[in-house]
């Protein structure tokens, strides 16, 4: 059977390159939000090309996303279901020429290669292969594509769930993130904080009579900063100052200040607990200077796992290593749009042939031969699920 999808597949190698490097081509930045309701027409026009019936799912606006929406599709009309779920929206790149994308030496370089428009490719054609060959029996590919990933995933992969667009009763799901070939059976949880700094303006000729709100945020973020490197010693991982500012001139006393803080949480964080203990920190640290603050959770996402053991995952171990030689599982250092289907019940999986070293970075680049090699997977994965 891989050998039948391999045959399929090889002689697509240009198509499906082709289409990454358009799909690259389109600036869908995320934040703010860029070209999205562009990126998603692409993605449609690409999965109609192969016979998948898309739709666009136009979505309510929400912050700065540009259209935001959801593109479906699927192949088969068996009763059982498999997800291949995936997003379109890209960090911020370093440089305007990563959208220029450039295919060299095997490889094609530019932004979202990696994470995740070439696993967003590699599940086309997965699927596709799936159908052609009839590995599809009594079961059907459901692909759900996202816009809002890179921030939170709560319009795009949320409205899934709140929809009832996600059965609970689905075989399983996986997720086309850049793992390097590694199976991303977990995820750590996620909490984002913003913490706003009010002070009083005033010109630097009267500055004794300013409230300096920067240096209040100084005094502010120390105590921060050390919860940070306590959790970092036990092996969670927390950004203070990501982004920060504030002031309006030089030469004026700042009257405004903030900072961010970003964490990635071992599973058996107690987020709420953190939450509260983080943002009573703050205020205390607050309270002693007299300074005006306020907390902002922007974001608390719980963690993802699905048991190495489970009849799903020991399935994806059969086929990783039947493709690539070895399979191992690993829990993905970030968070994962798995959450949204495993807090349904569904076994949920992170795999893609992008390389985690490397997305979101000036030189991110995705391997075209692992490319088509995960799309193997993904087509085998489909059949080994369905003849069970």
């Amino acid at each position: 059977m891989l050998s039948q999808v391999q045959a399929w597949l090889e002689p697509k190698a240009d198509e499906m390159a082709e289409l990454l490097v358009a799909l690259i081509a389109i600036d869908s930045e995320n934040p703010p939000g860029r070209e999205l309701g562009r990126c998603a027409r692409a993605v449609r026009d690409a999965m109609t090309a192969l016979d998948m019936d898309p739709e666009i799912v136009e979505l309510a606006p929400a912050r700065a996303l540009e259209e935001p929406s959801i593109v479906r599709g699927a192949v088969g009309s068996g009763r059982k279901t498999l997800y291949f779920h995936g997003h379109f929206d890209v960090v911020p790149a370093q440089d305007r020429a990563q959208f220029a994308a450039q295919r060299r030496d095997g490889r094609i370089v530019g932004r979202g290669s990696a994470d995740m428009k070439g696993g967003v490719v590699s599940m086309l054609y997965g699927a596709a292969a799936a159908r052609e060959l009839g590995l599809l029996g009594d079961g059907r590919i459901v692909l759900n594509l996202v816009c809002d990933e890179e921030t939170g995933s709560v319009t795009g992969a949320g409205h899934l769930r709140d929809a009832g667009l996600i059965d609970p009763r689905a075989l399983a799901m996986v997720t086309a993130e850049p793992s390097g070939g590694t199976i991303w059976n977990s995820a750590r949880s996620a909490l984002s904080l913003r913490v706003d700094v009010r002070g009083v303006e005033a010109h630097v000729g009267h500055a004794d009579r300013g409230v300096n709100a920067f240096q209040h945020m100084l005094h502010i973020a120390r105590p921060v900063e050390e919860h940070a490197r306590e959790m970092t010693a036990k092996g969670s991982m927390i950004v203070v100052g990501g982004l920060f500012g504030g002031g309006s001139n030089f030469n004026v006393v700042p009257g405004s200040a903030f900072f961010t803080v970003d964490g990635r949480y071992q599973p058996d964080v107690d987020l709420d607990r953190e939450r509260d203990y983080l943002t009573g920190v703050v205020k205390e640290a607050a309270a002693e200077i007299g300074a005006d603050v306020s907390v902002e959770v922007t974001q608390q996402q719980p963690p993802a796992s699905t048991d190495s053991t489970h009849s799903a995952a020991t399935k994806l171990a059969e086929v990783v290593r039947e493709v690539e030689g070895d399979a191992r599982f690993e829990m993905c250092a970030g968070i994962l749009e798995t959450r949204w289907y495993s807090q349904l019940g569904i076994p949920a999986f992170g795999y893609g042939a992008g390389l985690l070293d490397v997305a979101h970075g000036p030189n991110e680049y995705i391997d075209e031969a692992a490319m088509r090699r995960c799309a193997a997977v993904y087509a085998l994965y489909a059949a080994r699920m369905f003849s069970s």
